[in-house]
Order: C-alpha cells, then structure tokens, then sequence
C-alpha cells in the first residue's frame, strides 16, 4: 500500500526537481542560443520559427539536463531530511534508510526508463526536424545571411563580400566585391563599389543590388584560343549606380521544414544504429583491406613475384650491393629512398583515412550506448546523491549544490576525455561509453553503505586526528608550551 510517508518522500523530492529541471533546461538552452543564435537571426523567420527551432534543439540536452537535475535533488532532499531533523525521526520510528531510499529509488527509476525511450523514440525526430530546419535557413533568403571580410556564395552564380554591414536591417554595405562564378574558358568578371544596397522585388524571387561608385573588371575570352586571350586588353568600366538582379527563385521556394536529410546516424533509435553500425563496420573491413593489400603490393613485389611463378621454375638470384660499381650503387641506393620517402607519404595520407572512418565508427557506436548508458546515469546520480544529502545533512543551494556541480564536472569531464580516446582510435567506443557509468557505479555503492551504516564521512575532526601524527612533525611548538 502506497503509504503517506512515501507520498511525503516524493513530494519533497519533486519540489526542487521541478524548479532545478527548469533552470538547467533554461540554462543549456540559451548556451544553445549563444553559440547557435547569430546564424539564423536577420534571416526573415517569425519568432515562432525561431522558437520552434529552438524546441528542436534544446531537446536533445535533456540527456544530460535530467541526471544532473536527479543529483541535485536528491542532494537537496536527503539534505534538507537530514537539516530538518527528519531523518532521525523516522529512523528513530525504526524506519531503515533503505526504506526511506526506496520510494525515490522506484521513482528515479522510472524517469530512467522514460529517459531512454525519449532519447530513443523522440530526440531522434526532433534531431532530424533541427538539422533540416538549419539546412533550409541557410538555403533561403541569402541576402540576410551576410558574415561582413567573408566570401559566401549563396547566391547562384556568384560570390560576394562586404567589409561592413549596416542599417537596421543589414540592407547597407561598404567595400562590395562580387565575383561572376565562371570556368577558365567563359567571359570572367568582378565588380568593385565603395558602397552598395540590397532590396528585395515585390515579387520576392529576385534580390536587387544597388551599387554606388565602383569598377567593372571583364576579360572577354569566351570561345578564343591562348593567343587570342594574351591580346585582349584589360578592361575597365567605372560606374555611378549600378543596379543587378539575382534570381533567388530556387532558394525561396524552399520550405522551411523540408525533410530534405535524412541519412544522417543521429536520425535513428537504437535498434536501427545497430544495422549502422554493423554495415559501417563492413565497409571499413573492405577499405583496411584495400589499403593493405595496396601497401603489400607497393613494398613487396617480390612475393608478388614469387606467388605467380611456377614452384619448379627458377627465380633469379637477387644482386648483392657490394658487387655492384660505385655509380650504379648511388643509383639504387637512391631509388630505394625515394621509394621509402613515397610509401611514408602514402603511408600518412592513410593514416588520415583510416582515422576518418575509425572517429565515424566510434561516434555512431557512443551514440548509440549513451542511448542507455544516460539512463543508468541516473540511477547512479541518485544512489550519489541520495548518500550525500543524508551524510552531510544540509539542505537549500549551498554545500549540496557544490557537491554536486564537482561531481558533474567530474563525470562530464571523464565524458569528454573516453570521448575523444575513442575518437582518436585508442579506446574500445563501447568501453568509452560505458566507462565513466564504471568508475562512479562503485562510488555510488561506496557511499550508500557509508550512509547506512551512518558513516562521518565528512566529519573534519575525524581527519584531523587521523593525519595528526603527520601533521605535528611539521608544525612547531609554541612559545607557551615551554612554562607548562
């Protein structure tokens, strides 16, 4: 039977979940928004676009919002339990801790499982939602999306830069270049102003560009051979206004939240990652093999030999260096290094091969176990926390809060570092996964038996005394001891 002790539990421990999630979540996102923002403001979206694009991507740090929101509260719960005198009166009413622990522990493991069918089920489409929504921003209304000293070219057929932007609407520019997109045997031109303005048509499917007081530079070459194009003069054209049009027909035409990618490994739940998984694994085996059997071939052509020779046929006998004149010896001797030189440089550009594929592989792989592994997170995060908060016996947002952002630290850094081992091909992306879960599950387990048995884990005096005979052979006596 559901008792009121449990209702009571729960009802604590939701109170700062609530408030902590929220914060977190709100945190997170407008990291989101600072690294992410300047890439799609000034491109013509309603806030509701923009909003929504947020959603889509702030989804996806629930993975690691909600463990940490689990260590916090839990901190905080058993904390205030503890700071409240709580926890004595219901051990003293001859309630076990473990008892107390249980109800959190049902209810923490239900928001693990709901995290992994979110992060299965639901972060995957959302996902796929951002990445095409990035996409399609990017491909529409170009003339908004300007970066002033660099070369874009979104515009169809065209390549432009300006020094500066201005105006409220980014519609004036100073020091305009534009370059026609063309091949070595087409009209070549480029356009130079001072200053310039762009303004869309009524009907919105071209973008009109305005410039004042500038050069145009062409070479007629089309359909002329070599000498022809050495006799054409440069030419010149200074102008007051100029005034182009640019079609941006294709751009606008596109929606804004056109599925147009979907190939893409962070699309998929884990069930599918494992079909990835196993069909990228297949072709890194027939790529390796490629590259060896390439390497063989380029540095040992005798075997080569020798293999397509009948076994009965004699092989002539190799040249002994020694016996060969001095020119004849420099000759070889310099062909040998200049072999050894090309298959090095083979030999890393390789490297930087099978380093692709291996950091690809590994990246789908922890995608994949992190799937489930954040959710065994929060169950350790809690059996942490839950420890803590009844050791420490301190609630509100001071010492558990600190706690608890050193041990997140902690886990995010061990996060990172499995991470990037993997990535670099020097750790197992299953074991880079699972290992920080590893190292903190016998943690957890270390300071739940601390808490049961009533552990002053955190008691200072204790240590004192324990490092005391260290301690006193580097401190010196004082003064008054002498008269005593």
């Amino acid at each position: 039977m559901f008792k009121k002790l449990d209702k009571y539990i729960i009802k604590t421990f939701f109170g700062p979940f609530i408030f902590i999630f929220s914060v977190l979540f709100f945190i997170f996102i407008v990291n989101i928004i600072w690294i992410q923002l300047g890439q799609f403001l000034g491109k013509g979206l309603s806030y509701w676009e923009i909003l929504k694009l947020l959603f889509y991507m702030g989804v996806s740090v629930v993975t690691l919002v909600l463990p940490l929101t689990i260590l916090l509260s839990s901190i905080m719960t058993f904390g205030e339990f503890g700071e409240r005198y709580e926890l004595a009166a219901m051990k003293a009413a001859g309630i076990s801790l473990t008892r107390i622990m249980m109800p959190l522990f049902f209810t923490v493991s239900f928001l693990a499982v709901l995290l992994f069918f979110f992060s299965n089920n639901i972060i995957p489409d959302f996902q796929r939602k951002a990445k095409n929504m990035f996409y399609n921003i990017a491909t529409t209304k170009p003339a908004l999306n300007f970066t002033p000293g660099q070369f874009i070219d979104q515009i169809p057929g065209y390549q432009v830069k300006f020094d500066k932007i201005l105006g409220k609407n980014g519609e004036n520019i100073e020091g305009v270049f534009v370059h026609k997109k063309a091949n070595s045997y087409e009209n070549q031109q480029s356009i130079v102003a001072k200053r310039g303005k762009f303004s869309p048509t009524k009907d919105g499917y071209f973008l009109k560009l305005t410039l004042y007081d500038g050069y145009i530079f062409e070479d007629d070459i089309a359909n002329k051979d070599y000498r022809d194009r050495q006799k054409q003069p440069d030419q010149s054209i200074k102008f007051d206004t100029l005034v182009s049009h640019f079609d941006i027909s294709d751009l606008i035409a596109q929606a804004i939240e056109d599925q147009k990618i979907s190939d893409d490994y962070r699309f998929q739940n884990y069930t599918e990652l494992n079909k990835s998984i196993a069909d990228n694994r297949k072709d890194n085996k027939i790529s390796f093999k490629n590259i060896s059997d390439e390497f063989i071939s380029q540095t040992n052509n005798y075997i080569n030999y020798v293999d397509i020779t009948k076994p009965r046929q004699a092989v002539a006998p190799q040249i002994k260096l020694d016996t060969v004149n001095e020119k004849k010896k420099l000759e070889m001797l310099y062909s040998a290094y200049n072999k050894i030189k090309n298959l090095n440089n083979a030999n890393t550009a390789k490297q930087e091969q099978i380093l692709t594929s291996v950091k690809y592989y590994s990246k789908i792989v922890m995608y994949q176990q992190r799937i489930f592994a954040y959710s065994v997170t929060c169950i350790i995060f809690f059996l942490i926390g839950s420890s803590l908060g009844s050791i420490i016996r301190k609630g509100g947002m001071g010492l558990p809060v600190v706690i608890a952002i050193v041990i997140f630290i902690i886990f995010y850094v061990l996060n990172l570092t499995m991470e990037n081992l993997s990535w670099a091909g020097k750790m197992n992306p299953y074991v880079a996964a699972w290992l920080p879960n590893i190292l903190l599950f016998p943690f957890g387990i270390w300071l739940t038996y601390k808490a049961l048995t009533d552990s002053q884990v955190f008691d200072v005096e204790k240590y004192k005394t324990f490092f005391k005979p260290i301690t006193t052979l580097f401190t010196k006596s004082k003064e008054h001891k002498r008269y005593q």
